[in-house]
């Protein structure tokens, strides 16, 4: 397996007179937070879509509850208007 410190130190090399050049007053968030923000964005974006494509298989059906009465004319003869009008 080749050694990764030879291209990544000169990677951060290049990434450090990059650097040099900014203003020293000057606070920015660079090159390596806008790449830092660009991934985690791509990450979302792709955690959203898995998201959707798994919350769009899901196929939830709630079993009728047993104790609860039916809609039908139970309903109509307890309720408020019924009451007021007999």
């Amino acid at each position: 397996m080749p050694d990764m410190s030879a291209s990544a130190s000169l990677a951060m090399t290049q990434l450090v007179t990059l650097a040099k050049e900014v203003d020293k007053d000057k606070v920015t968030p660079g090159v390596l937070g806008f790449i830092v923000f660009a991934v985690m964005a791509v990450a979302v974006w792709g955690l959203m879509k898995s998201m959707n494509h798994h919350m769009s298989r899901v196929d939830f059906k709630e079993p009728p509850d047993p104790e609860a009465q039916p809609s039908g004319e139970g309903a109509e003869a307890t309720g408020p208007a019924k009451q007021q009008q007999g």
